[in-house]
């Protein structure tokens, strides 16, 4: 990501410095936020609040983990309406029905917000990860990588980032984003865009891995999630009942095995 990328995702303004009984007038960069209208063939599907740039791979991603679509070419064009909206169109043959989305359509309508039926639905949606290990000593390094290619966190503080990584521990792609699970998105539509099905690989997080982190690594294909800080309860059981490696507290030297145990390779 280059310095104008970074322009472009940061605001100066001016705050007030309290420290120590004393007060200074300075200016600060904060990261951008704006909202993104997604339309499906005119029709509005949702809106996400996200730092503005690469847009078309935002989309890409979010449609595919969140089981919309099955893989990026049935995507025809992505036409920019404004800066704040988005219209995707289809294929020919292919059909989506906006009416039945909803932000997360692995909740079930039967039972609210019931994380049994959730994890059911994602495994019915989840492509299945080509089998792989990867060596401890990779899984050590990925958090420290994946913060070297934080060019706006730098600049703000106020970023999340997630990134694809290789088994070898190599980055094939880094987004940052005001929002988690666009940072995500961002990164795996990326990745999607040149390489459907996605190659063995794992996703990398700047912070805590959700359910709904993991729904999305899962729903892609991909057999890992790594992350700076702590899973949640429903995270483990999702990746634990689908074979999917976890790790959390990953701080080199030392990191958690949540789930997947067995992808572990000396």
């Amino acid at each position: 990501m280059t310095d104008h990328h970074v322009s472009d995702r940061v605001r100066e303004i001016a705050v007030e410095r309290h420290h120590d009984g004393s007060v200074a007038q300075k200016t600060d960069r904060v990261a951008l936020e704006e909202p993104l209208e997604v339309r499906l063939s005119g029709t509005p599907l949702a809106v996400v609040m996200r730092t503005p740039g690469d847009d078309d791979h935002l989309v890409t991603g979010f449609l595919l983990t969140e089981g919309i679509l099955l893989a990026p070419d049935e995507i025809a064009t992505l036409e920019r309406l404004d800066n704040s909206r988005i219209d995707v169109r289809l294929r020919e043959g292919i059909d989506v029905d906006p009416s039945r989305f909803q932000r997360n359509l692995f909740m079930s309508s039967s039972c609210g917000v019931c994380g049994k039926a959730a994890i059911e639905a994602v495994q019915i949606f989840a492509r299945p990860a080509k089998p792989f290990t990867v060596r401890r000593k990779v899984l050590r390094g990925l958090t420290a990588e994946l913060r070297t290619q934080q060019p706006t966190f730098d600049a703000t503080g106020g970023l999340h980032a997630a990134g694809l990584f290789d088994l070898k521990g190599r980055a094939i792609v880094v987004h940052e984003d005001v929002g988690r699970h666009n940072a995500v998105d961002k990164a795996i539509g990326a990745a999607a865009v040149a390489h459907w099905p996605l190659p063995p690989s794992l996703l990398v997080v700047s912070g805590r891995q959700s359910f709904e982190i993991v729904q999305k690594a899962a729903v892609a294909g991909i057999g890992g999630v790594v992350g700076v800080s702590a899973p949640s309860s429903l995270a483990v059981e999702l990746a634990d009942g689908l074979d999917m490696l976890l790790v959390g507290f990953s701080r080199d030297p030392s990191y958690n095995v949540y789930a997947g145990h067995g992808h572990l390779a000396d």
